[in-house]
C-alpha cells in the first residue's frame, strides 16, 4: 500500500465508505492524534506511527465496504491528522530505506514497546524493558510475551512440528491442541514439548538457572547441547523443573500457588528466596529501568511481594531489609552502600 492509497482511505473513511476494520485502525490513530494535540511528534515517532498504520491496514484490508459514519469526537482531531499524515508521509517517503525479503519490518509498536520484523521465514518479536506483548500464532497458540525478551516463529508452521524459539526472556505459552503436530518451545538449553497446554518458561541470559513450571496439561522437557543422555522428564500440573546452566542439571519440584508463577503478567513482582539477578532482572521489567550495583553486596537473596508498589517504594523496601541505600537518576537505579 502506497501513499496514494492511505490518502484514498482517508477521503473514503470522511466520506463513510471504509470497511468497519479499515474504520477502526484509522479511529485509532486519530486517538493517538487527538491525545497529544498539545505537543508536536518529532519525525522519528511519526515515523514509527505511519509505519505501523500502513502495515496494519495492509494485514487486516477487507473488500466488502460498509458505510460508517465518522464519530463527532473525531471530527475536532481529523483536519489536525489530515495535516500531520500529509507532512508525515512527505517525509517518510523522502527518507525510507528500501527494506530486503529477508529483513523486512513487519511494526514497531510504541504503545506495547514491541518490535516485529520479518527475518529468513521467521516471524521475531522483541519487548523493551517496561513492556509486554500478547501473540496469537497461526495455529491459534496464545503467547504472553514477557519484557527485555526475544521470540522466534515460523511464518507458517510445518507439517511435523510447531516450533518456536524463546531465544530470551520469560514467556507463558498456550498451545492449541493438534494431535498430528506436538507444539515445541526452544530455549538455548532446553527443548519443552507440549500436547494442549499451558506452561511458563523463564530463560533470562543473566540468571543462573532455566524454569519450566507447568498449569495446565503435560509437557516433556529434553536437554539440549548436552554430551550426556538425562533423558527426558515430564511434568504434570503444579510441577516445574530448574535447569542450572552451570551444572547443567536439573531438578524438578512442585508449586501451590499457580498465580505466582504467571504474576509478571499482571505487572506483579514475587520473589521467594529470589537471588539478586532475579531481583534486578524483575524490577528492569517491571519499570523500564536498568540496575546498576555499586555496592559490595552482589550476592543475594530476597523474598517478598509487590503489586501496585512505585519504583521508589520497592526499592525502599528492599535496600532496607539488605542495608543498602539507592539513587534514581532518569532510568538508572544506582546501589551503593548505606552509610
Amino acid at each position: 500500500m502506497d501513499t496514494e492509497q492511505i490518502k484514498i482511505l482517508l477521503e473514503r473513511y470522511q466520506q463513510g465508505d471504509c470497511s468497519p476494520e479499515e474504520a477502526k485502525i484509522i479511529e485509532q490513530w486519530f486517538e493517538q492524534i487527538n491525545a497529544h494535540q498539545s505537543s508536536i511528534a518529532d519525525e522519528h515517532t511519526l515515523d514509527l506511527e505511519l509505519e505501523e498504520v500502513k502495515l496494519r491496514i495492509q494485514e487486516q484490508i477487507t473488500p466488502a465496504p460498509r458505510v460508517r459514519r465518522m464519530r463527532p469526537w473525531l471530527i475536532s482531531g481529523a483536519a489536525a491528522a489530515a495535516v500531520i499524515l500529509a507532512a508525515g508521509l512527505f517525509w517518510f517517503n523522502s527518507n525510507r530505506h528500501a527494506a530486503t525479503p529477508t529483513d523486512a519490518p513487519l511494526a514497531h509498536h510504541p504503545a506495547t514497546g514491541s518490535n516485529r520484523m520479518v527475518r529468513d521465514g521467521f516471524v521475531e518479536i522483541t519487548t523493551l524493558k517496561g513492556h509486554q506483548e500478547n501473540i496469537k500464532l497461526e495455529d491459534g497458540s496464545t503467547v504472553a510475551l514477557n519484557a527485555n525478551s526475544k521470540l522466534r516463529y515460523p511464518e507458517h508452521f510445518s507439517a511435523g512440528e510447531r516450533s518456536v524459539y524463546l531465544d530470551e526472556g520469560e514467556a507463558f505459552f498456550s498451545a492449541a491442541p493438534d494431535a498430528s503436530r506436538h507444539f515445541v518451545v526452544r530455549t538455548p538449553e532446553l527443548a519443552t514439548t507440549a500436547l494442549g497446554t499451558s506452561f511458563n518458561i523463564r530463560a533470562y541470559s543473566a540468571e543462573n538457572k532455566v524454569t519450566v513450571a507447568l498449569l495446565t496439561g503435560k509437557v516433556k522437557i529434553d536437554q539440549l547441547k548436552s554430551s550426556q543422555s538425562n533423558g527426558s522428564i515430564v511434568l504434570l500440573p503444579s510441577e516445574q523443573i530448574s535447569f542450572d546452566r552451570q551444572l547443567l542439571s536439573m531438578i524438578k519440584s512442585s508449586f501451590t500457588k499457580p498465580e505466582e508463577v504467571t504474576s509478571w503478567k499482571q505487572g506483579y513482582l514475587v520473589f521467594k528466596d529470589a537471588p539478586y539477578t532475579e531481583i534486578v532482572t524483575g524490577i528492569e521489567n517491571r519499570y523500564g529501568v536498568t540496575v546498576v550495583n555499586e555496592s559490595n553486596k552482589t550476592a543475594w537473596n530476597y523474598t517478598g511481594n509487590f503489586r501496585n508498589e512505585s519504583l521508589s517504594e520497592v526499592m525502599d523496601i528492599i535496600c532496607i531489609a539488605k542495608s543498602l541505600s539507592y539513587t534514581i537518576k532518569k532510568d538508572t537505579v544506582y546501589l551503593v552502600n548505606k552509610k
